[in-house]
């Protein structure tokens, strides 16, 4: 990796985003706020309403459930991938702080989460989270919680024999943080270029190509995700999720089934919603979700929550997570270009501690910053 800077003394650059997804409006996001201008281009037809379910111009962060899980993602995840994921925990209230006060409503929590196992999956759990006890600080480690203390914290699950809990970790409206994003930037000055005038056709230092022509910037950042193929080893992975509702269930934070063959999660949102997924399979079709994936999703989350049992399917949706050949994420930069791809199914856990790095690493592009470096001590007890 090489370290690029800005050949300029500090002041406003006009800066060219290629993607529109999170990492995209994160930088938008942070570059305003430094006085920058900012023009972001993407396929998208544009910033606070999503493309349709399937739509390859549909990013990503839509989809995900938007768990801030850096001890949980510790399974397939390394230790860099932990930091920055301890670094976004402090960011993110700070960045949503901010859209709330220009009128922008976003959920977040930091209640942590919980791992459950059902009886006779104990071995396959228990590795599980020995392996988590291994890689995570002592803080961090998963809590084993007795019935009662299962009951207390969550008292609507029913049925796992065994439950942990994961105090560091929370999670975020995904949808509400993108349509917020897109209406910030707008408010604040980005310029936005959708559809075909967006889709960005080559790259290179200081300059985007679309149809319409050769764009010159001071400095360009490619986030493309899987639209960045034609440079880069990045494959879609897909993942398939549900949206319930149900009214009466009054789950208050994550919760992973962990099982022999797959991971569950069930997500709670606001107005009587939770979202279950998901999958995670090595192919890069967009079809809707299989049949399969419904019957195994669904049954796990009813396992471990009756009272889905009259839920209601509002939407389901698949979608392709970018990811590299070792599945970890990859910042590159060189004079005028830095690229950032690869964030396979740790997006929202880590994206703002990855554009604080991307920013920092530029001379004259600080973000502006909230929190200390990143660190193994863990933020205030939730």
């Amino acid at each position: 990796m090489t370290t690029g800077s800005i050949p300029r003394e500090r002041g406003s650059f006009h800066i060219g985003i290629a993607g529109a997804g999170l990492l995209g409006r994160l930088l938008a996001f942070g570059l305003l706020r430094q006085g920058h201008r900012v023009s972001l281009f993407d396929p998208a037809p544009g910033l606070t309403q999503a493309p349709a379910a399937g739509d390859p111009a549909r990013a990503a962060a839509w989809t995900a459930a938007g768990m801030l899980s850096p001890t949980a993602e510790l399974e397939c995840a390394n230790e860099d991938v932990f930091q920055l994921g301890l670094v976004s925990l402090r960011l993110w209230p700070a960045i949503v702080d901010t859209l709330r006060h220009d009128g922008h409503a976003v959920a977040l929590s930091q209640a942590g989460s919980l791992l459950l196992a059902h009886r006779g999956d104990e071995g396959a759990a228990r590795r599980v989270v020995e392996l988590l006890s291994k890689k995570a600080p002592p803080a961090h480690a998963p809590k084993a919680l007795t019935t009662p203390e299962l009951k207390t914290l969550e008292p609507d699950i029913h049925g796992p024999a065994k439950g942990w809990l994961l105090p560091y970790e929370g999670h975020i409206h995904t949808v509400q943080a993108m349509t917020a994003l897109g209406a910030w930037l707008l408010a604040h000055g980005a310029v936005f270029q959708g559809g075909g005038a967006g889709r960005v056709l080559a790259l290179a230092p200081g300059e985007l190509r679309t149809a319409q022509g050769v764009h010159r910037f001071d400095h360009v950042f490619d986030v493309r995700g899987v639209g960045a193929r034609a440079t880069l080893p990045v494959r879609g992975v897909r993942g398939e999720i549900f949206w319930l509702h149900a009214p009466g269930v009054g789950l208050q934070r994550p919760v992973r089934l962990l099982h022999p063959r797959w991971r569950v999660y069930v997500v709670p949102r606001p107005g009587d919603t939770v979202v279950v997924g998901a999958t995670e399979i090595e192919s890069e079709d967009r079809s809707p979700v299989s049949l399969r994936s419904t019957l195994e999703l669904l049954s796990a989350a009813h396992s471990v929550l009756p009272g889905l049992a009259e839920a209601r399917i509002v939407h389901s949706e698949s979608n392709l997570r970018p990811a590299l050949p070792d599945n970890l994420p990859s910042t590159t930069h060189q004079p005028g270009l830095t690229g950032i791809n690869g964030l396979f199914r740790h997006g929202w856990l880590i994206a703002p501690a990855l554009v604080e790095q991307a920013l920092a690493g530029l001379t004259g592009l600080a973000m502006p910053t909230h929190t200390p470096s990143p660190s193994s001590t863990p933020p205030s007890t939730p």
